[in-house]
């Protein structure tokens, strides 16, 4: 009986730790003891014996001491140290690969990118190379004291939870056991889809501190697209990720906006992807072909094109748009979810486009007298499957702490 006392007491502290790193990660502004006691319900003998614990390990720092009032003792404000847990994302895309490590704090530790045109290049090969860069930035870690917590990888496809990628059309990968790789067996990688990566990247707070309100809440709930040379999407539902009942929920980009259009390369007809992916519009447009219409060159000759009401490149964007809006409708219609956060190529539309597809999706949706809906788009964000791949692999130490605390003091 001892023995499972001293367990559940752990658990219990485990947990504490854990609320206690949500509340930090979650204010814009640091908090003191006293605060995080209020914020979370738990005793200020409890709470100074949790921030002790983490001050100790470097997790948290006390800032400048906050004068509140005449009388009563000074607030200490508490911060994100920095410096000390880490988490790793990697991304493979279309157009390269590479990945980041991200500081608890929010502050990027270290980056690397490969440019490269990854259509049907040979799987082996590209981990291969993530595995010789991350071995050297994994000691590079270590040497500078990091903990880290975890790794996510964000690739273009479907994904399951056994780490196994189903199909990634647009790299031409099918029915790969992620396991045999030597990077991810190393780092006990979480792997999924982009979209669902990205989607997570910008939920403020979800593990890494909170600089400012963002784009939706911790709690929020919206409709992420991802737009690139596919098209992929996620729902996001009080703060999660909702991933459905095999991991694959929010293929907006296979939604099937004509029945009678062209044949998409998912076998299916008139789907989201074949009218506003970005390689599918410059080829309709007769700008260019097969792999050359998936360059950045070809999509910025696209959008110039368009911009100066060139045709047919106009007609070409005008069918995208309807597309884009109709597919928005209909997840908003499916889902009750009312904003939506557009990121990639169609995350550069002018305030004008935006509010123009704002105003035509509130127009369609069935509850339109009840629901306002709001499109928003992701600008000032690089590579978001990257950074949520990242704040995948922190959120263990989130979700954890203790486990990553013991071991340090082992270490």
């Amino acid at each position: 009986m001892a023995t499972l006392k001293r367990i559940n007491q752990d658990d219990l502290r485990n947990h504490n730790l854990s609320v206690v790193l949500n509340q930090v990660l979650r204010s814009p502004q640091p908090l003191s003891r006293a605060d995080l006691a209020k914020a979370t319900g738990l005793t200020k003998a409890t709470m100074s014996l949790l921030v002790s614990l983490l001050i100790e390990h470097g997790v948290l720092r006390e800032g400048v001491p906050l004068v509140q009032a005449v009388y009563g003792r000074p607030s200490t404000p508490l911060i994100i140290a920095g410096g000390r847990v880490c988490g790793i994302g990697i991304q493979i895309n279309t157009d390269g690969y590479g990945y980041t490590v991200l500081d608890l704090d929010g502050s990027t530790v270290a980056e690397r990118w490969v440019d490269r045109d990854l259509h049907e290049v040979d799987a082996d090969e590209i981990f291969a190379d993530l595995d010789a860069m991350l071995l050297d930035q994994e000691q590079t870690l270590r040497e500078q004291g990091y903990i880290l917590a975890g790794t996510g990888i964000a690739l273009p496809g479907l994904v399951t939870e056994d780490a196994h990628l189903i199909v990634a059309r647009n790299l031409g990968w099918e029915n790969i056991d992620l396991m045999q790789y030597d990077v991810i067996k190393r780092l006990n990688v979480v792997a999924g889809n982009e979209s669902n990566m990205a989607a997570t990247a910008h939920l403020p707070g979800y593990a890494t501190q909170v600089h400012d309100e963002g784009m939706v809440g911790p709690d929020g709930s919206f409709i992420y697209v991802s737009t690139d040379i596919g098209i992929g999407g996620a729902i996001v539902r009080d703060g999660k990720v909702v991933d459905g009942g095999h991991g694959f929920a929010g293929e907006i980009g296979h939604l099937s906006v004509q029945l009678d259009g062209p044949q998409c390369r998912c076998g299916r007809h008139g789907c989201l992807e074949v009218y506003a992916g970005r390689r599918s519009m410059v080829e309709r447009a007769g700008l260019a072909s097969g792999d050359a219409a998936a360059s950045q060159q070809a999509i910025d000759m696209f959008t110039q094109a368009v911009f100066d009401g060139a045709e047919p490149m106009h007609n070409v964007y005008l069918k995208a748009f309807g597309a884009m809006v109709s597919a928005i409708v209909s997840t908003i219609n499916l889902s009750d979810v009312d904003t939506v956060i557009i990121g990639g190529c169609w995350a550069q539309l002018s305030a004008e486009e935006r509010e123009r597809m704002q105003a035509e999706v509130q127009r369609q949706i069935l509850a339109r007298d009840k629901v306002e809906a709001h499109i928003l788009l992701t600008r000032d964000m690089r590579r978001p499957a990257l950074i949520g791949a990242a704040q995948i692999g922190l959120r263990k130490f989130v979700d954890n702490p203790l486990a990553y605390l013991t071991a340090d003091s082992v270490a």
